[in-house]
């Protein structure tokens, strides 16, 4: 109940907001909102000071990067980007409060980098009402692509499909014959159980044993025993940063080996390799971490050197994810042409069918796809550090 007392709101604060845009003589807004003689206006929300900050900061850093670049060549068809960045604390009714801005006094033209599944996931009817798409937003949730909407694109993996590549993965290469799976009873959790339940049917496999946790859960010794006395040779893991670190803390303490735990996009960074436990953990992901000690190309080194120079830090995965997504946002402008509406950004977008960004990954869209990514990178902790096993598996 609460969920749609939430969404009530948020198409009551939106809507007494009204339409956003120039109106046309019969009082419709008009198709090119966002956009001027001088300038493009791109919006997003993001979370610059919550939980999930290392995501907003790195991603909008570099998206302001990519788009100041632009408009230090002259901008796209004479017109300068305007990126309007405004903090949600990964927090819903702050996400409200910004959506309603962007949308209705700034104008903008699409969303960009928007933080958060259920904060996606509540602004993006509203947001599609006032015909404002929402470009590659920073979640992996399935409602990002599904079901389809012509305003929808991602660049990202969706969750639900690298667990489906894992299983399949470590079934056909690595032999594994028991998967299981432990997760947090969330939406992300239990997407990850749908991912390993329709995969392991598809593949007439048994799941030897699942277990769900809190998200605040920091006790998993009878877990972990009855994964092991299943007979688990593969976990699945619907889990974060924490509950990660505690999971694989808690295997190693049983001395409990031969097993190949696997997480995703949410449960990859440094803090999980830096562990002593998280050595041999695997990681489904779009994009792998860089190393400043990696041989990089001269592209990428000079973007890594340029972001050190602006930020007085090293980019991380977020940073790479926003650079991107800013990139192909300039590229859709510029093929949409001098002319640009809603419409034209669209078709732009679906238009990019063979792009592969500076770092070497490969994106692409059409009319009836409009989830960029259809390949994962398996990244495996070894001694520290994240290390690309293989670097484009389809699924």
């Amino acid at each position: 109940m609460r969920r749609y007392l939430m969404l009530a709101g948020v198409a009551a604060s939106l809507a007494l907001a009204g339409c956003g845009g120039e109106s046309g003589d019969d009082g419709s807004a008009a198709s090119n909102r966002g956009v001027s003689a001088s300038e493009i206006v791109l919006g997003s929300y993001t979370d610059l000071t919550g939980p999930t900050a290392i995501w907003g900061v790195g991603a909008t850093n570099a998206a302001r990067m990519r788009f100041d670049e632009a408009n230090e060549a002259g901008g796209v068809h004479g017109r300068r980007i305007r990126f309007v960045v405004e903090d949600t604390s990964y927090q819903v009714p702050k996400a409200i409060s910004a959506a309603n801005k962007l949308i209705n006094r700034d104008d903008i033209l699409a969303m960009v980098l928007a933080v958060g599944t259920p904060l996606n996931n509540a602004i993006m009817p509203i947001q599609f009402e006032a015909n404002v798409p929402n470009l590659f937003p920073i979640s992996g949730g399935r409602q990002m692509v599904e079901p389809f909407h012509p305003l929808k694109f991602t660049q990202r993996g969706i969750y639900y499909d690298e667990v489906r590549a894992s299983v399949k993965y470590f079934v056909e290469n690595e032999g594994k014959t028991t998967p299981c799976i432990i997760y947090q009873d969330t939406d992300y959790g239990v997407e990850i159980l749908a991912g390993v339940e329709d995969q392991t049917a598809d593949m007439q496999m048994e799941i030897g044993a699942v277990s769900a946790h809190k998200p605040t859960e920091s006790e998993f010794t009878a877990a972990i025993l009855r994964l092991k006395n299943a007979g688990c040779d593969l976990v699945l893991m619907g889990t974060v940063h924490k509950d990660t670190v505690l999971v694989l803390d808690a295997a190693r303490k049983m001395g409990w080996e031969g097993v190949a735990w696997v997480g995703n996009n949410a449960a990859y960074a440094q803090v999980i390799a830096d562990q002593e436990s998280g050595q041999g953990y695997y990681s489904f992901v779009h994009m792998a971490k860089i190393y400043p000690d990696d041989d990089m190309t001269p592209p990428v080194k000079a973007w890594w050197d340029k972001y050190v120079s602006l930020h007085g830090e090293e980019p991380g995965l977020a940073a790479m994810e926003g650079y991107r997504a800013a990139d192909l946002t300039v590229l859709a402008l510029e093929n949409a042409g001098p002319e640009l509406t809603t419409d034209a950004l669209v078709k732009a977008l679906e238009g990019i069918t063979d792009y592969t960004d500076i770092f070497g990954y490969r994106v692409s869209f059409g009319p009836d796809k409009h989830s960029g990514a259809t390949e994962s990178v398996l990244s495996q902790v070894q001694d520290g550090r994240w290390v690309t096993l293989e670097q484009a598996i389809t699924y």
